[in-house]
Formats: C-alpha cells, structure tokens, sequence
C-alpha cells in the first residue's frame, strides 16, 4: 500500500475526515498553484519576494561574517530563494547552499536551473526527511548553519506541531546557529479569505483535484460535481481551514482500497490549515522553542514577516 493509499484510507474513514494537503501536488495540482500564485488576490508569494527584493542587503548583514551553509527545508523551484543567492553572491560571501526535500526529481530541476543561472553557486542538494538530513549534517560540518523555512509553510502546522517542529529543528542545530521564517501576520479577515477563495474559483479546483487524483490514481469514483470548495477563517485563533463537502448523501469507492466511503450531506472532509500569526504569536513561539529573535523584515503593507532567529 502506498502512502497515499495508507492517508486515504485513514483520513476518509475517521471522524472528522481528513486529508493531507501534501498530495494537491500531482501534475495537475502543480500547475493550479502556479496558477494560484500568479492571482492578485493571492499575495502571500508577492509580500515574501517584495521582502527578499528590497532587503536582501539587510538580511545578508546579520547573517554570520564567516563561511556559513545556508540550507533550505522544501525548496521548491527556489524563486524567491534565488533573489538571496544572487545577492549573496555578488557579494562575494563564502557560503554553501544545501536545498532539503524528500523529491530527488525537485532537487534535480532545482541544482539544473542554478548551474545555468549561478554556475559559481556551491549547491549540495540533500535529498531526505528534513530532520534526519540535518542530524547528520550536525555530526558532519562544524561550520555555522542559517536555515530556510519560507513562503508560510510554518502556517501549515497547528500550533502544538509547529512547537514540536521547532523542538526538532533546535535539537538539530548548533548554538548560534540562525533561522530565517515566514510568518503570514493576520490582517483584515476579507484579504485573507480572498487568497484561498478567489472568485475565479483557482482554489477550488486546486482543492478539487484532490479528488480526481484519488480518482485516477487510486480507481475512485468520486463525482466532482457532487462536491464542493469551502473556506473559512478564524480572526480570535488566526486559522484559515479548507474543506471539500459533499452537497448530498452519497456513498464513494475506491478500488484500490476496495472500500466504500459513505457521505452525509454537507458532510465535510478537511484538507488543509493555514495558520496566520500576530508580532506576540511569533515572540512566544521563539521563545517557548529556544530561539531568540534577531530581525524582522516586513513587506510594505505588513501583511507578511521573514523573521531571524538564533539559537
């Protein structure tokens, strides 16, 4: 049974359901979030890169002086990372950079695209589980380290998971050692319920398609049409939740599984957390996990922080 398979199984027979938000990443899935990014209601990439365009110098000053590895957790295609690596560069500052992330194929396309753009960068993907990677990094180099945990996905945790992520990522560092962290702050509740339910309905077949890979991947019959994008969020506890509904009564297999899952109407399956956090929020998240902050660099509207932190 595939991972996929195993979290299916699980999320859609518990109560509540539930699934992951890592598997909207399928071919489909990928090309929707690009295309979620690219709305204008979507804005927490365009605060994050506006951050790393107009600060760049800033953030390098408070990094350490000496040669440093400066390695990232999920890189991704490495957008936003690459304004910091070239400017880095051009600064003539001795660094390695690491990219963490459980793909060897994103790892690939990302080392290709920096050869072709930074051939002098120094990059040594590490392809694994992000705290195993970084344990044993902690036994290999004795250089300092700055780790990268960007465009919010901090926000993805709940607030006991993002602790206990944090406990982790301590333990796996050396005194001293920096964080740099995207926060998404809380703001007027409408804008940020536009980013994840834009009128275009981008986000609902993002959201949707989750389906249709079940369906094709794992010989699901889940009619798309009988279900439906909803979207809230929590201006008291800074949660934005996503979920599918079922509009009717209705009972889905899955082949793969062999199983039937049956639906009350309105019956929802929750698919993903976006936490939004305030200046106090991040404060006492540091200073509960052992981490004390350096640096704040806000976007011009404040919707967004990168924040520094130091063991």
């Amino acid at each position: 049974m595939t991972l996929f398979e195993k979290e299916v199984l699980e999320g859609l027979s518990g109560v509540p359901k539930r699934l992951s938000s890592r598997f909207f990443y399928d071919a489909a899935g990928d090309k929707l979030f690009q295309d979620i990014m690219r709305m204008p209601e979507y804005y927490l990439t365009d605060c994050e890169f506006e951050i790393f365009q107009t600060q760049r110098a800033e953030i390098l000053n408070a990094l350490p002086r000496t040669p440093f590895d400066l390695i990232e957790l999920g890189a991704g295609d490495g957008l936003k990372t690459k304004v910091l690596l070239q400017h880095f560069l051009d600064q003539g500052r001795q660094f390695r950079y690491m990219p963490i992330d459980i793909s060897g194929n994103v790892l690939n396309t990302l080392q290709d695209s920096l050869h072709r753009e930074m051939p002098q960068l120094d990059v040594a993907p590490q392809q694994g589980e992000y705290f195993r990677v970084l344990a044993g990094l902690k036994d290999l180099v004795s250089r300092p380290k700055v780790v990268l945990f960007l465009g919010a996905n901090i926000g993805n945790l709940k607030q006991a998971d993002a602790r206990r992520f944090l406990f982790e990522l301590r333990d796996a560092l050396a005194l001293d050692d920096m964080v740099l962290i995207g926060f998404d702050l809380k703001k007027d509740p409408e804008i940020i319920l536009s980013a994840y339910n834009d009128p275009a309905g981008i986000t609902a077949a993002f959201n949707l398609n989750l389906l249709t890979r079940i369906n094709r991947e794992m010989q699901g019959d889940f009619n798309i049409d009988q279900f439906k994008h909803w979207e809230v969020y929590n201006p008291m506890s800074g949660e934005t939740r996503s979920y599918i509904v079922s509009k009717t009564k209705q009972d889905v297999f899955v082949g793969t599984l062999n199983k039937t899952f049956h639906f009350e109407a309105w019956e929802p399956i929750e698919v993903e957390l976006s936490l939004k956090y305030s200046r106090q929020d991040i404060d006492s998240l540091a200073s509960d996990t052992g981490f004390s902050p350096v640096c704040f660099f806000h976007d011009k509207r404040n919707y967004f922080v990168d924040t520094l932190w130091k063991k």
